[in-house]
């Protein structure tokens, strides 16, 4: 066995604990160095014929809102105990249909250092109405990395996660400080 990564365990810790039943298939987990966010699937609710998708868009939100309340301590409960082990806060979310609501999501700050020309990048967006502050410019522009360059970042994802399973498959320091090399 290799070993399994941390978001793997993450992923698998949350699947076993979270109750039979609060949704409709396992949850999917994605995890940061400071965030687990947990989103999970519940069924929609049967509305008949006749409603708009706007009117759907209603129900479903509805049925999230319901969850949301019927779960709230024993959802904490778990967040606490998910925090405390891992060491990082524990979001939520909720999808019905098209419709997926957080509930929670950490705002992390990030320090970085800019030299001018980026710094005016960054001013131009605040000129222009697009934010209020350098910190919320910078996050637009990630958000817009992200969306526009999604496929990308996925292979990214996918060669970082290839490395570390080599990593795991290679010599580990036990096995290295019995047979020295030589």
């Amino acid at each position: 066995m290799f070993g399994m990564s941390a978001e793997e365990t993450i992923t698998a810790w949350f699947r076993g604990r979270v109750p039979t039943g609060w949704f409709s298939e396992p949850v999917s987990v994605q995890v940061d160095r400071d965030e687990i966010l947990v989103t999970g699937s519940v069924s929609p609710p049967d509305v008949g014929e006749g409603l708009s998708d706007e009117a759907r868009g209603v129900a479903h939100a509805s049925r999230i809102s319901g969850f949301r309340e019927d779960t709230r301590e024993q959802r904490i409960a778990i967040a606490r105990e998910a925090e405390h082990r891992f060491e990082r806060k524990v979001s939520w979310a909720v999808r019905c249909g098209d419709t997926q609501t957080p509930f929670t999501t950490a705002s992390v700050p990030v320090m970085t250092r800019l030299r001018l020309s980026e710094r005016q990048v960054l001013d131009t967006l605040i000129d222009g109405g697009i934010a209020r502050s350098r910190s919320e410019a910078l996050a637009w522009c990630v958000r817009l990395v992200g969306k526009n360059e999604e496929a990308w970042i996925s292979q990214l994802r996918e060669a970082m996660e290839h490395v570390a399973k080599v990593r795991a498959e290679g010599p580990s320091s036990e096995r290295t400080a019995e047979n020295p090399p030589g």
